[in-house]
């Protein structure tokens, strides 16, 4: 009880702060539980439940959704389930599609309301995985107190949210445990595991919703393996990742006019020799400021001859 009191007190003060560290995404949620949601810390509640009507109507809408994840959750089951791992699969809207569990554990994640059918949102169970996750459409960790109920504080979970074929908010994908020795350096390694399984998910989808499409990877860092554009025979991109969207500067408009796929590649490797450039001006800008414009040490400082700074200049047509 008197645990429950000292985080329902740490959840009020720390939402008040208007420190840097109140500025955190976790206390940002717990902010909006409090402001939005009209939610209370203190409160023992679970999430709410839908009827078995309406949890028949969320399967149906998310047919695709599921099938696309049918096997990597279960994939994701053989790697994590026995260490006392519960999986759920989430529609946009935070509902429990489809759950992955050992028999043993089953009582505990039921009573926390982690099966299908219970609906993870903010609004329904204030900060946890799923729910922020949602909220700010990025992968996140909570970690025990880091929920906003008391009743969630010994649970500790990690979610990354999962993309249609449009780039759009589609889903959830999320690993939760309630083992007392799961520290924070094993819930990283769940992290980066739930963030693998949830591009394999996004990239299934992708795939299933251009089915008979070429497929490109678009050269996009480390985002490379979530870049993919679907091709036509006529090599019209007829689709595009979030990835290979933002690496291509590609919307629904531009690719609904038909843009050949060379061209957008083509667009992509011309913005990054621009860029390349502009970084190089700006190196041997900041070079000759730091030295006063002293060319020899300008040069110096930048390893390379006296002669191929006066080079560069010119060609940046530098003064």
């Amino acid at each position: 009880m008197h645990e429950q009191s000292a985080h329902a007190e740490h959840v009020y003060t720390a939402a008040q702060r208007k420190s840097a560290a109140a500025s955190s995404p976790i206390v940002a949620s717990w902010r909006r539980c409090m402001t939005m949601h009209q939610l209370a810390p203190e409160d023992e509640r679970a999430p709410l439940r839908l009827s078995d009507q309406e949890f028949h109507q969320a399967r149906e809408q998310s047919e695709r959704l599921i099938a696309g994840a049918s096997d990597e959750l279960d994939r994701l089951f053989t790697t994590v389930g026995k260490a006392g791992c519960c999986i759920l699969l989430t529609d946009r809207n935070g509902i429990a599609l489809e759950r992955r569990g050992t028999a043993g554990d089953d009582k505990d994640f039921r009573d926390l309301g982690l099966w299908t059918g219970s609906v993870w949102t903010e609004a329904s169970i204030g900060t946890n995985g799923i729910g922020t996750a949602l909220a700010d459409e990025r992968a996140v960790a909570i970690f025990r107190d880091q929920h906003f109920f008391c009743s969630n504080i010994r649970l500790s979970c990690t979610t990354a949210p999962i993309r249609d074929h449009r780039g759009e908010l589609a889903a959830a994908l999320d690993i939760s445990t309630c083992r007392e020795d799961v520290g924070e350096m094993t819930l990283a390694i769940l992290t980066q595991t739930v963030r693998d399984a949830a591009l394999r998910i996004e990239l299934n989808l992708f795939r299933s919703a251009f089915a008979g499409a070429r497929f490109l990877m678009v050269a996009a860092g480390a985002n490379s393996a979530a870049a993919l554009l679907a091709v036509d025979r006529h090599d019209l991109v007829l689709g595009a990742t979030r990835a290979a969207r933002i690496a291509l500067q590609l919307d629904d408009k531009r690719i609904a006019a038909g843009i050949p796929a060379a061209d957008a590649l083509q667009e992509a490797a011309v913005s990054q020799q621009e860029e390349m450039v502009e970084a190089e001006k700006a190196a041997l800008l900041r070079a000759l400021s730091r030295t006063s414009g002293n060319v020899s040490q300008a040069a110096a400082a930048l390893g390379i001859s006296r002669a191929t700074l006066h080079r560069k200049m010119k060609k940046f047509d530098l003064h």
